[in-house]
């Protein structure tokens, strides 16, 4: 009988070692680890954080990052999860585009509090979780996406799966029974896109529920079928609608090369395709002249961006919401330019009601560029042609904190500290958790001390 994609995944995995990593694996996992936090701290206080915390019973062994009590694991990634994504301020990977921090660091945090294993086995579970993401998003590029579905959602609940079996030491069978459960529980429509609904920021921590949920059942011995990715009731024909993924791209020198060393950390606190879309409106803010004297804009864009951020046009040149404007493309440009940025004051009940920011986002328009290089690379531009006939425009190549241009720590701790500031945590409390992030990995998992 020849081996499923499963079972050749779960091979590749075993062959890992925490100790054997090489140090730039490590950097990311500790990269993730403190970026994750941030935001888990800095949407504490959100409406719909306090909805998912309120829908759970307390009591259990697991930390939600910011507050008080504990939780059982599968809650506790699933709010952690949900925390870290949902702002859209957390990383992405280019080709996919998927969201592993948000999906893969809560559960494996939540699966070592609560069986003990220590900073060896997170960091093992972290790297085969976020290295899988990555991978298995560029097995069947945009399709998932095409057919309705998030990628980060369902491709998360596999990949998660995979952590959390590394990270508590599954054998073979159980890790293998573990993937096709998962496939089972998987799923997560993009329907928010039509009323920035808050669906989309659930979809990671709902993932990181199922890693959890997933390997526990399949360590009791519950069986599930081992052609879940490939078979032709599976994983990507369900959701990719294709018979012929790419499995090479998931399974081809895994343990030698490593995908997840190109993640990309974002600067703006909104969707990973605008990114570059703001850096072009920053730009062109600084040339000296005022929304006022725009007459038009036209951006060339990619046509897999159509559907989610530039389409139906009115709406999103008017998002009913704050968070709807995360996937707008018009808004994000006119916010960018009227405010001069684009973090989290830049996308609230206020911003999405300026006149001003909805006069501009009224003139930005799109056409797309069939050369586009998306999935491959996310690249922006803006031409704004003023009513005194002068035409002015930016692109930008690729997206600023990635592979081209990419984050230092020094960056990423900023960004933490100020996530953390922002969330309501002290100079001080921020500090000692950037000190357990740099010795997470060497000792016991203990996130007690961040409950508050």
């Amino acid at each position: 009988m020849p081996q499923s994609v499963a079972e050749q995944l779960v091979d590749k995995v075993a062959a890992l070692r925490a100790e054997s990593l090489p140090k730039t694996v490590r950097t990311r996992c500790e990269d993730l680890l403190i970026d994750v936090a941030g935001l888990c701290v800095a949407a504490r206080g959100t409406d719909y954080v306090r909805a998912l915390i309120a829908s759970v019973d307390g009591g259990g062994a697991c930390t939600a990052i910011g507050h008080a009590g504990a939780f059982n694991a599968q809650d506790a990634a699933m709010i952690n999860g949900t925390a870290a994504h949902g702002e859209d301020f957390d990383d992405t990977f280019e080709g996919g585009p998927v969201h592993s921090g948000a999906v893969i660091v809560p559960a494996v945090l939540a699966a070592c509090e609560r069986f003990g294993r220590d900073g060896r086995s997170a960091l093992l579970g972290i790297a085969a979780g976020v290295e899988t993401l990555c991978r298995l998003s560029l097995v069947a590029p945009k399709l998932i996406h095409k057919a309705g579905f998030h990628p980060t959602s369902v491709l998360g609940a596999m990949a998660s799966t995979v952590a959390v079996s590394a990270a508590l030491g599954l054998d073979r069978k159980q890790s293998v029974d573990a993937l096709g459960i998962a496939g089972s529980m998987a799923g997560g429509i993009i329907e928010y896109l039509a009323e920035g609904a808050w669906t989309k920021r659930l979809h990671a921590g709902w993932a990181a529920r199922i890693g959890l949920h997933a390997a526990r059942i399949a360590r009791e011995g519950f069986l599930g079928p081992r052609t879940v990715l490939e078979g032709r009731h599976g994983l990507f024909f369900g959701f990719a609608h294709t018979a012929s993924a790419d499995f090479d791209a998931l399974l081809h020198d895994l343990g030698a090369r490593w995908a997840m060393t190109d993640i990309t950390f974002k600067p703006y606190a909104t969707g990973t395709m605008n990114q570059p879309y703001i850096e072009c409106a920053l730009r062109l803010a600084k040339k000296g002249f005022a929304a006022e004297d725009v007459a038009e804009v036209l951006c060339e864009t990619a046509e897999g961006y159509v559907h989610r951020l530039w389409e139906p046009l009115a709406s999103k040149q008017r998002p009913p919401n704050d968070y709807a404007a995360k996937f707008s493309t018009p808004f994000n440009i006119a916010v960018a330019f009227v405010t001069g940025g684009a973090g989290f004051e830049a996308f609230t009940d206020k911003t999405v009601r300026d006149p001003r920011i909805l006069e501009l986002a009224s003139k930005v328009r799109y056409v797309v560029d069939p050369n586009n290089p998306y999935p491959k690379a996310y690249t922006g531009h803006v031409r704004m042609t003023l009513r005194d006939g002068r035409v002015i425009e930016e692109r930008q190549p690729h997206i600023r904190g990635g592979v081209h241009e990419p984050l230092t720590r020094e960056d990423i701790e900023r960004k933490f500290r100020s996530n953390a500031q922002y969330g309501g945590w002290d100079a001080a409390q921020a500090g000692r958790f950037l000190e357990f992030a740099k010795k997470a990995f060497d000792g016991p998992v203990r996130l007690a001390g961040f409950q508050g």
